[in-house]
C-alpha cells in the first residue's frame, strides 16, 4: 500500500481553496493507488490494504463537507459501497481463525468451513472487482471526481 499521503495546507487560503487545490489531488492518488494494488491480481486477503485506501480517502473527503454541496454526498456514498464490497471480502477472510479455533475438534466441520470461506472471499473480492471495473472507475469516473472536487469547492456557512 501506498504510504498515506498528507494534505500540505496552505494557511494563507481558506479551507474552500485548500479543497480546491488539494483534494483532486487526493483523488488522482486514491485511484492511482487502487489501480495499482488491483493490477497484481492480489488475493482476497490482499484487498484489505485496499479497504483502508478507500476508508482513508472517505474520511478525509468527509471533513470537507462544509465546502461542498450534494455532489459531494453522492461521491462519499460511492466510496462507502467500495469499502462495503471490501469489508464483505475481509469478513469472510477475517473470519478463518475464528472458525477454526470454534470448530477446533471438528475436523470435517472445520474443513467444510474453510472451503465455503474461501469460496466466499473469492466471490465477494470478484464482487468488488466487478463494481469497480464497471462502475466506480468506469471510463470518465476519476474526471468526474477531479472536476467536481476542483470546481465545486465553496467558502463553509458560518452557523
Amino acid at each position: 500500500m501506498a504510504k498515506r499521503r498528507k494534505i500540505k495546507w496552505r494557511g494563507e487560503t481558506g479551507p474552500a481553496e485548500n479543497a480546491r487545490v488539494r483534494l483532486p489531488k487526493l483523488a488522482h492518488a486514491y485511484f492511482a493507488e487502487m489501480r495499482k494494488g488491483l493490477a497484481g491480481d492480489p488475493a482476497p486477503a490482499e484487498l484489505h490494504e485496499l479497504r483502508l485506501a478507500s476508508k482513508h480517502f472517505r474520511y478525509t473527503l468527509e471533513l470537507f463537507r462544509p465546502c461542498y454541496a450534494a455532489g459531494l454526498e453522492e461521491r462519499i456514498e460511492a466510496l462507502k459501497q467500495v469499502q462495503d464490497l471490501l469489508g464483505d471480502c475481509n469478513d469472510a477472510v477475517a473470519s478463518q481463525p475464528r472458525i477454526d479455533a470454534v470448530l477446533r475438534r471438528n475436523r470435517e466441520a472445520r474443513q467444510r468451513m474453510r472451503i465455503y470461506l474461501k469460496d466466499l472471499a473469492a466471490a465477494k473480492a470478484a464482487a468488488f472487482r466487478k463494481h469497480w471495473t464497471e462502475v466506480f472507475d468506469a471510463e470518465g469516473q476519476e474526471e468526474w471526481w477531479t472536476g467536481y472536487l476542483a470546481r465545486n469547492a465553496r467558502p463553509p456557512v458560518k452557523g
